[in-house]
């Protein structure tokens, strides 16, 4: 097994407590939380079921993840610093989202030997407040560093949507506020399905100036096994769906201030089955699987603008986090140190200004 001789940057983690803040599930927790199987029976009955099986597991989803949680998964990993990507905080009107980047900033990473190195708020170019809610976050944590709204809408309605209208990243509103990124050298994290990567390509050509991260390599649904009510249903369906991928995350990469996370393959979402047989894939099962994403995704973005990172807790019905690391690790080997010393740490601190906060 090949090893890094420097600690890891986990670029993209998620922290949440349905007891004690905004959380989709906070009533249920707080009435349930002591009955697991109980809560999960409810959780499936009153929650959509697209959802649910983007989720794959629900005990995850509604226990508290926090710094001594992630702690415990990355056991046995070199990682020293993380950065916090929005988790879906349930306070969305106006300054609401300001909230969770306030919490973030207060978490005991340092009592896990780990340094919040940044954190990816939330808030919505649509807003009228645009500008003074980027300021609110500015004022809230010296870490905030940039925002991401999720765009994530597919057109089979059996996908989980994430947004409440297809095509956000070109809608009007959306542009127009947009426009304060730039001015305010904050970067965007992006997240769409790979059905929308021309959606992305085109607000990079729309904001130049604007450093566009996609998250998890724009998630091809489906791509491992059937999702929804008619995505990946076959073979054939699923070589169409790479092929489609492949064409349009090279068309993407042309766009020199986008950059991508090679992040959340694992997610269910993609049609991974392992948790519906109670295990989770192993190194050799993960390097099988992703190796052709991930040398696609060098191949087009080059060494310099690949970030890894973790979306734990998001993968974790499918794997565990040691086996994840080091799978890319194994097929980022052949690249040499100095390229992965760039994926694994310093081209996330360069996209994100990490040094600066």
């Amino acid at each position: 097994m090949n090893q890094l001789n420097f600690p890891i940057l986990d670029a993209h983690i998620h922290q949440w407590n349905p007891y004690t803040t905004p959380h989709s599930a906070a009533r249920l927790v707080k009435a349930f939380g002591k009955y697991r199987k109980l809560m999960d029976k409810i959780v499936r009955v009153v929650k959509p079921k697209d959802l649910i099986e983007t989720l794959g597991i629900t005990q995850y989803a509604l226990s508290p993840y926090l710094p001594f949680d992630y702690r415990v998964d990355s056991a046995g990993c070199s990682i020293d610093s993380v950065i916090h990507v929005e988790a879906n905080w349930h306070h969305q009107k106006n300054f609401g989202v300001v909230e969770e980047t306030k919490w973030i900033h207060h978490l005991p990473f340092n009592q896990q030997q780990l340094k919040l190195a940044g954190i990816v708020a939330t808030a919505d170019p649509r807003n009228k407040r645009f500008l003074d809610i980027l300021k609110a976050h500015q004022d809230a944590s010296s870490h905030f560093c940039g925002i991401r709204k999720m765009a994530a809408w597919h057109p089979d309605d059996g996908i989980h949507r994430w947004c409440d209208q297809p095509h956000l990243y070109t809608q009007k509103k959306f542009l127009k506020g947009f426009e304060h990124l730039a001015k305010m050298n904050l970067s965007f994290d992006a997240w769409g399905y790979s059905t929308q990567i021309k959606e992305i390509k085109s607000l990079a050509q729309n904001f130049p100036d604007t450093k566009i991260m996609v998250d998890h390599l724009a998630t091809p649904v489906g791509l491992f096994g059937k999702v929804g009510k008619r995505t990946g249903r076959t073979p054939a369906e699923r070589e169409i769906i790479f092929a489609k991928w492949k064409e349009d995350i090279s068309e993407l990469a042309e766009q020199k201030n986008v950059y991508t996370k090679i992040s959340g393959l694992m997610m269910p979402v993609l049609g991974h089955q392992f948790y519906k047989q109670q295990i989770t894939a192993n190194v050799l099962q993960i390097q099988d699987l992703l190796s052709p994403l991930i040398e696609h995704a060098i191949q087009s973005f080059g060494t310099q603008r690949i970030v890894f990172a973790s979306n734990f807790p998001m993968d974790k019905p499918n794997t565990t986090l040691k086996d994840l690391i080091q799978a890319y690790i194994e097929m980022t080997a052949p690249l040499g140190e100095e390229a992965q010393r760039g994926i694994f740490r310093s081209n996330a601190e360069t996209f994100y200004q990490i040094n600066k906060h």
